[in-house]
């Protein structure tokens, strides 16, 4: 399929045009027509004025729009999880596991597994826990806490070989030779849901942790003797931190002073759930979040755009900046930012059009356009 997007206010990634039209190849971005250009003979798709950024890229989403993929893995789960991302403006994700039973990490493997031919923007699994602080397991079910062996992480690479994208865990309640051999692996280690010093945060930053999930929540603050994992993050010069814009998960003022700190290195999730009654995970609504039967916070009822609405309005950040947070950042995470996240020739034609009331109206998921209102 090949035609022209007009008619729309363009942020690439690296600039916002007005007047360009986007020539769209297959599942491509071919090239961008400036004003005044002479235009090849093609179909035009009227962007209605509206907003075109790429599409949003989420890393860690549990379930939304009736899905409760993250604890009771299942392919019609799933296939859920697509439609209610790819209609709020996220083109590519990784479903998101939490610590549970061996089995149920196994299902989700395997349908994932399943799925990566034949489902555009589904980019992996990401597996959160269970290799966790005990003293930071947040909802996290005790009874699967554990730490790793060299055998048992050997054991779910082989099983995750292809699919297992991303894992998190406490670098504390990881040995040496684990750790040496997590850095060989190839997937993105984030360190979360944990209670490393300072030291043993830098420590890990220093060999193989790229990121820290959900910076704030579920791990050792920063306070005036002990910088802890936060101040690890603030303090080194390349890891990259998740953060969840909901104002619950932490202050806007919070998102705020991180991103003037680690600047392009802070990127957006959705930690987005939804209610369930799965096995150890008991999660129902509060308002616009969720939570346990013990009221601890479980996760967001956020989409991405919402958090990117959030960081425009709450947070004070521009636009395009609150975008980038979203796709082009994110992206770079795992290392797809020469394919995703930009609106240029040679990117995956992956886009979201959406009105100043941040309602998404179409999207454009590997070359398809599929309007929604």
């Amino acid at each position: 399929m090949v035609y022209l997007l007009t008619n729309c206010r363009i942020y690439t990634g690296t600039e916002v045009l007005t007047g360009h039209q986007v020539l769209i190849e297959g599942a491509r971005i071919a090239a961008l027509f400036a004003p005044g250009q002479q235009l090849p003979p093609l179909p035009q798709v009227d962007g209605q004025g509206l907003h075109l950024c790429p599409g949003l890229i989420d890393l860690q989403l549990y379930g939304g729009g009736g899905s409760a993929f993250g604890f009771a893995p299942s392919l019609p789960a799933l296939q859920q999880l697509r439609h209610h991302t790819l209609r709020h403006g996220t083109t590519s994700f990784l479903p998101t596991v939490p610590t549970n039973a061996p089995a149920v990490v196994d299902q989700a493997l395997a349908v994932v597994k399943q799925a990566l031919p034949t489902m555009p923007g589904l980019l992996g699994l990401h597996l959160e826990g269970p290799y966790i602080s005990p003293a930071k397991r947040g909802v996290h079910p005790a009874e699967f806490v554990r730490q790793p062996t060299l055998g048992e992480l050997t054991d779910l690479l082989d099983r995750g070989r292809g699919v297992l994208r991303m894992l998190t865990l406490a670098p504390e309640v990881v040995g040496a030779p684990e750790a040496a051999f997590l850095a060989t692996t190839g997937l993105v280690l984030s360190a979360g849901h944990s209670n490393a010093s300072y030291e043993q945060g830098m420590q890990a930053f220093a060999h193989g942790f790229a990121a820290a999930t959900h910076l704030f929540n579920a791990m050792s603050p920063l306070t005036s003797r002990a910088p802890g994992l936060v101040g690890a993050v603030y303090d080194d010069q390349a890891v990259r931190a998740s953060i969840v814009a909901d104002g619950r998960h932490c202050a806007y003022a919070s998102v705020r002073i991180s991103h003037r700190l680690l600047g392009e290195r802070l990127f957006l999730i959705s930690d987005a759930t939804a209610p369930t009654q799965q096995g150890p995970y008991q999660f129902r609504a509060q308002d616009d979040y969720f939570v346990d039967a013990a009221g601890t916070l479980a996760g967001s009822g956020l989409t991405l755009l919402q958090a990117v609405r959030n960081c425009v309005q709450h947070v004070g950040l521009p636009l395009a900046e609150s975008l980038r947070m979203a796709s082009l950042y994110p992206a770079r995470v795992l290392g797809l930012d020469q394919h995703l996240g930009r609106i240029a020739p040679g990117y995956q034609a992956d886009l979201c059009l959406f009105d100043n009331d941040f309602r998404v109206h179409a999207t454009v998921l590997a070359g398809q356009l599929q309007w929604h209102h």
